[in-house]
């Protein structure tokens, strides 16, 4: 009998299984399906958020700090600082950049504890406390359910067997016990039913809660990055202050309102470092600016006068390297000396065949010069004047010296080919800078103090490369770091040698070098000079009839790969005698 009673209640157990009692409502069960889903929600959520924290979780804020990445950086800042020390520039911006990264650092120690309170420990508790607690009361609901679907089925079965009263009242003793027993577990399915009803109702009313995890995670991150954007501003002023009090900026490449304004001088660094030294060293060195330096001198040099150092000794047994300095300085320009903005104006003015009002045309254009190239135009003049006082000795006369320089001085700003170099810049700024060299004291009068500065250094200077042994080398060839527009300026010092061959050659005579008396200054703001200079006994040639323009003619179409097709081309003895004098070279890469 006890066997027949165990496999009765197996059997009523799995019925009911089968067709259990469903005690929630419609709206209930919906509930029940989005816990599982928010539950799986938050805890992915929770475990991403917990990774983006860069400090240890859960530490206090000073055990946080020692573990953050940004401590550390503002410590490496800090400690690479106090090596190259404060005086240096760069010990200046590593030891700021330390301070705001530390500052940095605590504001994201900050945030990160803050997010940890309100989003990351809400969402841990609403994924493994919250939803689980309700799941695990569903859970035991189910297993009351079952408890009384079984009492009840228990009893309906006793109260078949014993028979029915004409009250349909179960009789007996047994199916008395039973009935209590199912209306006890119908009492706790109720009770439980209603506690699981209240919370699933509290969790859903309780979501907009669970969003507000998400609006209180960006309201943080938007305080955070406020503050962390507030430091970088308050910083930054003072990192560009410094960097634009240092006056050890490179000068090279770099426009010249910009190097004066730095380094609070009227003449630029180069030109007066340059000026003074061949002023002590190479006023008779012969074919000054012509003849080519060596090129790992030229590029040293150009370093030190970058960082404004130069050991006058050493340098002063080669004038060659300072005189091709100062050329490569105006030629990195990245505007002429005399300007794009007046470049039309001086070509018109060379064009003009009246020595008398050519030289007008020039003065007036001079004039019109902004006050930093005013100063430094007149200074380079009046040095080349000086030059040309040797020009026995040195070879380098104002016709000479315009060749080689006028192309440095001035050029065109638009795009041109190598023909339109060398018949314009090479042809007409000859005939702009010569004369203007020739009579120096005319427009610009008075005597002029080339050491400004005094030892060729900057006027607040410190040198603070004292503790090496020698000056870096620059990472690239100053080919490289021109700009593109550089590619269409002055020619090669070959060219220079080139050009002052067809001069000799073809006996071409030096415009004004026949006068015997200087131009007269004019009063200022006056339209003419008070008298004007005996005019030339040798006009000058017509642009035409120029030897350079019958030179650059003949030159361009070698450049051009016309090679030696161009000896038949030349009627002119002296360029006949040039041109034979290059051809074995132009063939040999022709």
């Amino acid at each position: 009998g006890s066997v027949l009673h165990f496999l009765t209640d197996m059997f009523l157990n799995v019925l009911f299984r089968a067709e259990k009692t469903e005690v929630l409502s419609e709206d209930l069960l919906q509930v029940e399906k989005r816990l599982e889903l928010v539950k799986q929600v938050s805890h992915s959520t929770h475990k991403k958020l917990t990774a983006c924290l860069q400090g240890q979780q859960g530490a206090e804020a000073d055990k946080r700090s020692k573990k953050l990445p940004l401590t550390t950086l503002a410590q490496c800042l800090m400690e690479g600082s106090a090596i190259l020390g404060d005086d240096t520039l760069l010990g200046k911006m590593l030891k700021l950049c330390g301070e705001t990264e530390d500052k940095l650092a605590q504001e994201l120690i900050h945030f990160e504890l803050q997010v940890e309170r309100d989003v990351i420990e809400p969402l841990f508790l609403l994924a493994e406390v919250e939803i689980p607690n309700i799941q695990k009361q569903r859970k035991h609901l189910a297993k009351l359910v079952l408890d009384m679907d079984s009492s009840r089925t228990r009893w309906q079965q006793t109260s078949k067997s014993s028979g029915l009263s004409s009250s349909l009242q179960p009789a007996g003793a047994k199916a008395d016990a039973l009935r209590e027993e199912m209306e006890e577990a119908a009492n706790r399915v109720e009770i439980c039913r209603d506690q699981l009803s209240a919370d699933m109702y509290s969790f859903v009313a309780k979501e907009i809660d669970y969003a507000n995890y998400f609006q209180t995670l960006i309201e943080v991150q938007a305080e955070y990055h406020r503050k962390s954007l507030t430091l970088l501003q308050a910083v930054l002023p003072q990192i560009k202050a410094q960097q634009e009090a240092w006056v050890e900026k490179p000068s090279f490449g770099k426009p010249l309102e910009e190097h004066l304004t730095i380094s609070g001088r009227e003449i630029a660094f180069p030109i007066e470092a340059c000026v003074t030294m061949l002023l002590e060293c190479g006023m008779q060195e012969e074919g000054l600016f012509r003849v080519a330096p060596s090129a790992s001198k030229l590029k040293k040099l150009k370093a030190a006068l970058d960082c404004c150092v130069v050991d006058v000794q050493e340098y002063s047994a080669d004038p060659h390297a300072i005189a091709g300095a100062l050329k490569s300085y105006l030629r990195e320009l990245p505007e002429p000396l005399m300007t794009f903005e007046l470049y039309d104006e001086w070509i018109q003015a060379s064009n003009i065949q009246e020595q008398d009002k050519k030289l007008q045309a020039l003065w007036n254009a001079c004039e019109k010069l902004p006050k930093a190239n005013h100063n430094n135009i007149r200074y380079l003049i009046k040095f080349l004047s000086k030059l040309s006082e040797y020009q026995d000795v040195n070879k380098m006369t104002p016709s000479n010296m315009a060749i080689v320089l006028g192309p440095n001085l001035l050029w065109p700003q638009a795009e041109g080919n190598i023909t339109e170099m060398m018949t314009t810049v090479s042809l007409q700024i000859v005939g702009i800078i010569e004369p203007i060299i020739q009579h120096a004291d005319w427009f610009f009068p008075g005597e002029i103090e080339f050491n400004i500065t005094g030892n060729y250094g900057s006027p607040v200077h410190v040198n603070h490369n004292a503790n090496y042994s020698s000056m870096p080398s620059p990472d690239m060839d100053p080919a490289d770091r021109r700009q593109p527009e550089q590619a269409r300026r002055p020619l090669s010092v070959a060219t220079d040698n080139m050009m002052l061959e067809f001069y000799k050659k073809d006996g071409f005579k030096e415009a004004g070098t026949n006068s015997t008396q200087g131009p007269l200054w004019p009063a200022r703001g006056c339209g003419r000079p008070v008298c004007w200079p005996a005019v030339p006994s040798q006009p000058v040639p017509h642009p035409a009839e120029h030897p350079i323009a019958l030179w650059t003619e003949l030159s361009s179409g070698v450049l051009l790969g016309l090679g030696p097709a161009l000896s038949s081309c030349c009627s002119s003895p002296g360029l006949s005698f040039c041109l034979y004098k290059h051809f074995d070279q132009i063939s040999a890469h022709s």
